[in-house]
């Protein structure tokens, strides 16, 4: 099979991580993001200078207050133990000393390891062999309910008072609807983090259909619900 375009030859043993609630990243989808925040303009500076430009996108876990994160000797919130590399595609300095960068996400990761924090940002060993299937062109294609999941997101975008481009849904393949979807709708960050450890395409479209007629649904009046 063909491998990921964008994938570097060997994989990086450290990677700098990114921790950010909300924000998914799917291998295959693009992410555009502004980095504004001292140490991570430190940490793009850093990644640019590598060949494999790559940053690890994750979520804290959210579960923790900012006590308990001083007590805990760590360098910063806990995180998700799963996230995504992706690779540095674009890259523009603003005059304001912004960085505008897009990723490509390349393979998702483990987190086997946290190095001590460097110059501000954190780093992680992360262990690539659980998601080999990530760099191959075709990541397990398989089948799964399309009319099902178009239907989800007919009701979810009227429930949302959204006027899609439905000729373009229509025309982008599988992998290209189901990532661009789960990467665009304002899921809350478990619900995100389900999408991305889902095991392969079909069972990830399982979810983001499941998410999306439960997003659409009415709510049972108030003297119904038990």
């Amino acid at each position: 099979m063909a491998r990921h375009p964008y994938a570097p030859d060997v994989l990086p043993e450290m990677l700098p991580i990114f921790p950010l609630a909300g924000v998914l990243l799917l291998p295959r989808g693009s992410l555009p993001l502004n980095i504004f925040e001292e140490r991570y303009l430190t940490m793009t500076q850093d990644a640019l200078k590598t060949d494999h430009r790559m940053i690890g996108m994750i979520q804290p876990t959210g579960a923790e207050d900012a006590e308990t994160i001083a007590a805990s000797g760590r360098s910063g919130p806990e995180l998700f133990q799963i996230g995504c590399a992706g690779k540095m595609i674009q890259f523009a300095e603003t005059r304001d000393n912004r960085y505008m960068i897009t990723l490509v996400g390349i393979s998702r990761f483990r987190i086997a390891e946290e190095f001590p924090m460097t110059r501000g940002y954190r780093r992680v060993r992360p262990d690539w062999t659980p998601f080999e299937a990530d760099l191959e062109e075709e990541y397990k294609r398989g089948t799964f309910d399309r009319e099902r999941l178009m239907a989800a997101l007919r009701t979810y975008f009227k429930a949302q008072n959204i006027d899609p481009n439905w000729k373009a849904i229509g025309e982008m393949g599988d992998r290209m609807l189901v990532t661009s979807l789960g990467m665009g709708c304002p899921f809350n960050p478990s619900e995100k983090q389900a999408l991305l450890e889902a095991a392969d395409l079909p069972s990830r479209a399982e979810v983001l259909t499941t998410l999306l007629e439960m997003s659409a649904a009415p709510e049972a009046p108030e003297g119904t619900r038990h």
